[in-house]
């Protein structure tokens, strides 16, 4: 079992309750026979999964239930105070409880609060985009080679290195908090993470500010959550205002970043890959088989060569933004260019299985219709033969990207095998059927497979010497849930095992 890091702080806060009750504004709870209002807190939790003996538990209004129901549940496991709304109150007896009208706005500030704004002690990038935020934290973390790094986002918490238990890509407030505490103790310099566009709308980075925050890019994505792309966009520009960020470092090639600098009060550094005016920019590129080469050109004529271990443009625009973000807080651009070239790769992005066979194989997290062209246009320079890709589309989610995502598959892959991807409680093969529509008028050969098994091993079966198979859409993700249940799977290691256990083709042709 690997090393965890802790995710409380090891010297817990100590604070008054009526001292929490003031920052709130709030009168302080009387003191009662049921109810102590002298209790002090050490701690805050949201989930009652997650509470210690002295927390304030945050009982807060769900879609089905209210969290104060479980008020109880918070009290057996060391709950001092429960924060809620008027409707929150009237379910909880035997604890003091602080009440507002909104205990989610004000839930980020007073984390903050109790564990003495963490976040100050550190240097904090929020990176926000559709695609390239996982890659991004991860490269920063490959640039500072020799400071104390800290990385939160899709694949997990990182801390100097040493895993930490989070689950959401941006976690919530309280946990966030908690985290940045563990930090400060940890002597952590850059702490690199992503922020969602749910983290933004559900006020899960408020409380303190980025010192930089970081744009990549925009396209269409979670709009089961938003009502529109538009409604998609503000939320990512919501992070570039005042109130979440002291300066910004904003992608130029994308329309919306172009759109973003119109529109924030922050100073911004600009990055560009293709060509824009910009502060820092890539130029004389040249991809191969590993990754790609090229200059970087910032400010006062600095001139730079950049090798970065991992293919496609997109992957130098991620590299370029690292380079533009952390010159400008302050560390020396050569020595962020030496410590992307070292970088091992980012778990579920563009990652190789290489196990010694005739042909490329790659698995990657690609879920949406930008994603997907991007890593098949990334590939095919660098592909001999043919691109075989393995694509399905999540249950549950946004339904009209589906076909968006078979179009451009079968545009830009010769073989498409269509497949399942985590259905949830959606039945498979409406949702296969939905990308099946898109890829009707593509140049691919499109074949249809139930079983993400047998599409991988179809694929493996098919592919000659030269060729490049893409297993896309759940990259580092090791489980599949079908119906409700998670059953384990990994691209990676179901691709392994198939490539040795059954000889691909390395004559002959596909019809």
């Amino acid at each position: 079992m690997p090393e965890l890091m802790r995710v409380r702080p090891r010297t817990a806060p100590r604070l008054d309750l009526a001292d929490i009750a003031v920052h709130l504004g709030l009168v302080p709870p009387a003191v009662g026979e049921e109810a102590d209002a002298a209790a002090v807190i050490s701690g805050v939790a949201l989930n009652t999964a997650d509470v210690i003996p002295g927390d304030l538990y945050a009982a807060l209004p769900g879609a089905r239930v209210h969290g104060a129901t479980f008020a109880g549940v918070a009290r057996e496991a060391g709950a001092v105070a429960v924060l809620t709304d008027p409707a929150g109150s009237a379910l909880i007896s035997g604890l003091p409880v602080l009440v507002v009208d909104n205990p989610r706005a004000v839930l980020a500030d007073l984390s903050s609060f109790i564990y003495s704004d963490p976040s100050a002690a550190f240097t904090t990038v929020g990176i926000t985009g559709t695609q390239g935020k996982t890659t991004t934290t991860y490269l920063a973390a490959a640039a500072l080679e020799n400071a104390r790094v800290a990385v939160i986002g899709t694949i997990g918490t990182t801390i100097n290195g040493i895993p930490a238990d989070s689950a959401l890509t941006t976690p919530e407030a309280p946990q966030l908090q908690a985290l940045f505490a563990v930090m400060r103790e940890e002597l952590i310099d850059v702490c690199a993470m992503e922020v969602s566009s749910h983290a933004m709308v559900q006020g899960r980075v408020d409380g303190f500010a980025f010192d930089t925050a970081v744009f990549l890019n925009l396209g269409r994505d979670h709009l089961d959550f938003h009502e529109d792309l538009e409604d998609y966009f503000q939320a990512k520009a919501s992070l570039f205002t005042t109130e979440h960020a002291r300066r910004a470092v904003i992608n130029v090639d994308d329309e919306h970043g172009r759109r973003l600098i119109e529109q924030t009060e922050l100073p911004v550094t600009t990055f560009s890959t293709e060509g824009h005016a910009a502060d820092w920019r890539a130029v004389n590129i040249r991809p191969h088989r590993l990754g790609t080469d090229l200059d970087v050109l910032g400010p006062d004529g600095l001139q730079l060569e950049l090798s970065v271990p991992l293919a496609g443009v997109f992957n130098v625009s991620n590299a370029l933004a690292v380079i533009a973000t952390l010159a400008e807080a302050g560390y020396d651009p050569a020595g962020l260019v030496s410590g992307i070239a070292n970088c091992t790769g980012v778990p579920g992005r563009m990652e190789r299985v290489d196990v010694g066979q005739p042909f490329t194989a790659v698995i990657d997290y690609a879920h949406k219709p930008d994603a997907v062209a991007a890593v098949l246009k990334a590939l095919r320079p660098v592909t001999a033969g043919r691109l075989i890709m393995v694509l399905g589309a999540g249950g549950d989610r946004d339904h009209g990207k589906r076909p968006l995502m078979g179009e451009v598959a079968a545009r830009e892959a010769d073989i498409l095998i269509v497949t399942d991807d985590n259905p949830r409680t959606e039945n498979p093969a409406a949702i296969r059927a939905d990308v099946l529509v898109g890829a009707e008028n593509g140049v691919a050969t499109v074949i249809d497979i139930p079983g993400r098994r047998e599409a991988i091993a179809e694929a493996v079966s098919r592919a000659r010497r030269g060729d490049t198979i893409i297993v896309a859409g759940k990259g580092h993700e090791r489980g599949q849930e079908i119906a409700g249940v998670v059953h384990p799977f990994d691209d990676r290691e179901v691709l392994i095992e198939l490539i040795g256990s059954r000889a691909p083709k390395t004559t002959g042709g596909v019809s």
